[in-house]
């Protein structure tokens, strides 16, 4: 696992928790509050692969229900936007310097939860051809930065599609989508990053290590539910994640200066 101090370590688990907190609750969040806090101190590639996993085992609890409540209208257009574009972010994930990946990282952070926090409008029925482009954007965004859910949920919750229905397809788009990002990484080669495959023993561990704080925060999300609305928390989550775009894109920023100098 990553050679990190214990003050690290411990940062690592409150953002797992936090994250698994968003995904208990609004059933999304989670990658994009881990990958855009956890960047601050590791490097994409060694945190993207790991959330993936985490990802999966959170979809588990939620799939038998899922499957009765989903839009299929909108999962078959998603899911072939995710297994087109999903293998060009994960190249882009092994070959991209890191500090580009971590700029990158914020500024569609900072423009995703823009859009969400603004409230986007979308007037009459969703074509094929906006679903399957709504796919073909996350597809990216997930194999790049694991934040493609957050694309669906902007696009999605601007349309009539009941809030039960965009749960449940949320849930069975990141099941099958991590699962098939997780098959691109590991026939990926080894990432000159971190001198090893991007799905390994490392990748491997660190999941097991964050699934523990993962599982507490879904349990408590669930908890909080009976006590504060949907909409509440949504707007909390989507704060948290543009302070944490804000940071990321800053520091991104400062390196690049550095380097210049």
């Amino acid at each position: 696992m990553a050679d990190l101090s214990v003050i690290e370590w411990a940062y690592v688990c409150v953002v797992v928790f936090i994250g698994g907190l968003a995904r208990g609750f609004s059933g999304f969040g989670f990658s994009a509050l881990c990958v855009s806090g956890l960047s601050l101190l590791l490097s994409p590639a060694q945190v993207i692969p790991p959330i993936f996993i985490l990802e999966i085992l959170a979809s588990l609890t939620l799939l038998r229900q899922a499957l009765k409540e989903a839009d299929f209208s909108w999962l078959s257009w998603l899911l072939l936007g995710n297994v087109i574009c999903i293998p060009l972010g994960i190249a882009m994930l092994n070959f991209v310097p890191e500090i580009y990946l971590r700029l990158l990282i914020g500024m569609v952070l900072v423009v995703l939860v823009g859009v969400q926090l603004r409230g986007l409008q979308w007037h009459g029925s969703p074509t094929r051809l906006f679903r399957l482009l709504t796919g073909l954007v996350a597809g990216l965004v997930n194999g790049l930065t694991a934040m493609g859910g957050l694309v669906v949920a902007a696009m999605m919750s601007a349309t009539p599609l009941p809030a039960i229905a965009m749960r449940a397809t949320l849930v069975l788009l990141f099941f099958f989508g991590d699962l098939y990002a997780l098959l691109c990484a590991a026939l990926m080669p080894v990432s000159a990053e971190v001198g090893a495959p991007l799905l390994g023993w490392s990748a491997l561990t660190m999941a097991l290590f964050m699934a523990v704080p993962m599982a507490l925060g879904m349990a408590a999300g669930q908890r909080f539910f009976t006590h504060t609305t949907p909409q509440q928390f949504r707007r909390l989550v989507l704060r948290l994640l543009m302070l944490l775009a804000v940071i990321t894109v800053g520091r991104s920023l400062l390196q690049l200066v550095g380097s210049a100098v």
